[in-house]
C-alpha cells in the first residue's frame, strides 16, 4: 500500500504524535524501491531474434493489480498465463532502426517455472533480412504509479548469445536505459570464454545503482539524518566512510553469496535505523559526536548495504565472477554518487544557516532547531516505514 504524509507547518509535539499514529495506521506496505528484477537471454542468429525472459511474481501481480479492474485475473495462475502478452506490448525490438514484431513462442507453462515465484517468457523476432544493429526498450510496469513522482519499474540482467560468437553478458537493461548491440557476422575463434565489455557493464551498473539510490525513500532519510548532526567536512567525511564502508562490505558479501537475509528482517531494521538515529540527533544530541555516531553509522550501514542488494542479486545468478565483481563495483560507485547528491547540498546548506545571523535569531540556535525538527520529520517516516515493514511479516 502506498503512503505519503505532507506536513505543512510545525507547531507542536503533541500535533507531530498525532501525525504519526494517523500515519502509522494508514500503511501497509514497506516496499521502497518498486523495482521488479528479473532476466533475459537474447539469442541472434541471420533469420531472427530470441527473447526468454525470467521474471518475478512480483512483476506479474503488480501488472494485474494496477491494470484496468475489467480484466483484472481471476487468480495468480490466471495472471501468470497472461503476463507474456502485456510484455510482448511493453519490450520493444528494432533491428538497424526497423522495428519488429514479435510474438510469444508458448504460454507459460509450470514446467517453466524456475520457483514458485519466477516464470519464463519465450518471444520471437523473426528479420526479413540480416541485421547489424540491434536495439532493445522497455517500459514494463511503468504505467502504474507506485507513490506520486515514484512509478514502478523492472529491469532486467541480459546475456546475449550470437550465433559463432561466445556469450556477453552482465548487461543492464531498463526503462531509462535502453540496451543496443551489435551482431558480428564473424565466427570467433574463441567460442567458449564469455565477453565482457567491462566499460559498459561498470557504466551501466553505476546508473542503476544512482538512481536505486535516489528513488529509495528508506537510503534517503537514513542518511539524511546523518548529515543533519554533522558539524564540520571532517565529521562529514568520517560519518559517510563509516556508512559507505559498512554497505560495501555486506553488499558485496550478498553478491558471493556468503551472505543473506531475508527482506522481512532487513527492512524492519532499516526502518529501525531511521527512527535510532533521528531520534538520537533531536532529543540526545551529544551522542551524534565522535565514536558512537561512527559505530551506529556503520552498524546499521551493514544492514542497509543487504537492502541494496534486493532482487538484483537474485537476477545476477549466473554471472561469472569477472562480470559480477564488476557489476557490483559499479552499482556501489552508483550507490556513492547518489549519496553525495544528498549528502553535499543537505550539507551546505546547514553550513549557511549556521552562518545566517539576525537581530532575533542566532545563526547556531537555528541549526538546532533545523536539526530537531529536521530529525522529527525523519523519525515520523522512519515510524511510518516500520510499522508497514512489520506488517508486512
Amino acid at each position: 500500500m502506498h503512503f505519503m504524509f505532507t506536513v505543512r507547518r510545525l507547531t507542536t509535539g503533541g500535533r507531530w504524535i498525532l501525525i504519526a499514529v494517523v500515519l502509522c495506521l494508514s500503511v501497509g506496505d514497506a516496499r521502497a524501491h518498486p523495482v521488479a528484477q528479473g532476466g533475459m537471454v537474447v539469442t541472434i542468429s541471420r533469420s531472427q531474434v530470441t527473447a526468454r525472459l525470467t521474471v518475478t511474481l512480483e512483476e506479474v501481480l503488480v501488472a494485474d493489480a494496477y491494470g484496468p479492474n475489467s480484466s483484472r485475473a481471476k487468480s495468480p495462475d490466471e495472471a501468470v498465463q497472461r503476463h507474456g502478452a502485456y510484455l510482448l506490448k511493453h519490450l520493444r525490438l528494432s533491428a538497424d532502426g526497423r522495428p519488429l514484431e514479435g510474438e510469444q513462442l508458448q504460454s507459460v507453462s509450470p514446467d517453466m517455472a524456475v520457483r514458485k515465484d519466477r516464470f519464463v517468457y519465450e518471444f520471437i523476432y523473426r528479420l526479413s533480412a540480416p541485421a547489424s544493429e540491434f536495439r532493445f526498450e522497455e517500459d514494463v510496469l511503468n504505467e502504474f504509479e507506485f507513490a506520486p513522482g515514484n512509478r514502478w519499474e523492472a529491469s532486467y540482467i541480459v546475456e546475449i548469445a550470437e550465433e559463432g560468437h561466445p556469450v556477453r553478458e552482465g548487461l543492464l537493461l531498463t526503462s531509462r536505459q535502453p540496451l543496443k548491440f551489435q551482431f558480428d557476422k564473424a565466427v570467433a575463434e574463441d567460442k567458449q570464454a564469455p565477453r565482457l565489455d567491462r566499460w559498459q557493464v561498470f557504466r551501466d551498473y553505476c546508473r542503476h545503482g544512482m538512481l536505486h539510490i535516489l528513488s529509495g525513500y528508506d537510503h534517503l532519510l537514513f542518511i539524511t539524518a546523518l548529515v543533519l548532526a554533522v558539524r564540520s567536512l571532517w565529521e562529514l567525511v568520517k560519518v559517510v566512510t563509516a556508512f559507505t564502508a559498512a554497505h560495501s562490505i555486506t553488499l558485496a558479501l550478498s553478491a558471493f553469496d556468503l551472505l543473506r537475509l531475508p527482506s522481512r528482517v532487513v527492512e524492519p531494521i532499516i526502518a529501525a535505523s531511521i527512527i535510532f538515529v533521528a531520534l538520537q540527533n533531536a532529543f540526545w544530541p551529544e551522542q551524534t559526536r565522535g565514536w558512537t555516531r561512527l559505530a551506529v553509522a556503520f552498524f546499521f550501514g551493514l544492514f542497509h548495504g543487504l537492502g541494496f542488494a534486493g532482487g538484483l542479486l537474485e537476477a545476477m545468478q549466473g554471472m561469472t565472477t569477472n562480470s559480477l565483481a564488476l557489476a557490483i563495483l559499479g552499482f556501489s560507485a552508483g550507490v556513492e554518487l547518489g549519496h553525495q547528491v544528498v549528502v553535499i547540498p543537505t550539507f551546505c546548506a546547514l553550513k549557511l544557516v549556521r552562518g545566517w545571523r539576525s537581530e532575533t535569531w542566532q545563526g547556531e540556535r537555528r541549526t538546532r532547531l533545523l536539526s530537531r525538527w529536521g530529525s522529527v520529520a525523519i523519525s515520523i517516516a522512519g515510524a511510518t516505514y516500520l510499522v508497514a515493514a512489520l506488517r508486512a511479516w
